[in-house]
């Protein structure tokens, strides 16, 4: 009669639950990074919609030049700049022009930001706002740790907010570009 188990037995059992802890616990890491990089998106978020009440109370001056007085607030928060940088969207795929961004800079809160205005606006948007939460440590994808905003005279507004929330999902998957994971995380969709 058999009264323990064999080495061989234990073993077995050891390898079967190294091989159940490797395959859970990165799952388990990234899930944390993106909720972290979701929260610190967050947080971004409200700080650049008091820049622009900020801006806004300023205002009143006929010689006001928002674009100006944007890059003179922006100025205070870099800290230098950042080289060589890429940038990738969720589906592995290079961003077209539209997103493409030149003279990044990293900031005091070691996140990398740039920004990009159009020389006329295009429907009512001066420029764009490209924002990594965590810096130039990877993946620097949209949609998981870059997100951006549309520039407005008088408002930022987080990339694919007028679009359906469905059309969001589908862009903050892993075939879309993340781009609408700007919004999306926003309105509190969950990171698949």
């Amino acid at each position: 009669m058999k009264k323990g188990f064999t080495i061989i037995e234990v073993s077995i059992l050891l390898v079967i639950f190294l091989i159940v802890a490797f395959l859970v616990v990165p799952l388990s890491l990234d899930d944390t990074k993106q909720a972290n990089n979701t929260s610190r998106w967050r947080g971004v978020q409200s700080e650049f919609e008091n820049v622009f009440y900020s801006l806004n109370t300023q205002k009143n001056s006929d010689d006001f030049d928002f674009k100006q007085a944007f890059m003179s607030v922006m100025l205070g928060e870099i800290k230098g700049d950042v080289k060589p940088y890429k940038i990738t969207f969720l589906n592995g795929t290079f961003p077209n022009s539209t997103y493409r961004f030149s003279d990044y800079k990293s900031t005091y809160a070691n996140s990398v930001l740039s920004v990009k205005f159009f020389d006329a606006p295009q429907d009512d948007i001066l420029g764009l706002l490209m924002y990594d939460v965590n810096g130039t440590s990877g993946p620097n994808v949209w949609g998981k740790d870059v997100f951006g905003f549309n520039i407005y005279s008088d408002r930022f507004e987080p990339f694919c907010k007028s679009e359906p929330v469905n059309v969001q999902k589908q862009e903050c998957s892993k075939d879309g570009t993340g781009l609408c994971c700007s919004n999306y995380y926003l309105i509190g969709g969950s990171f698949e």
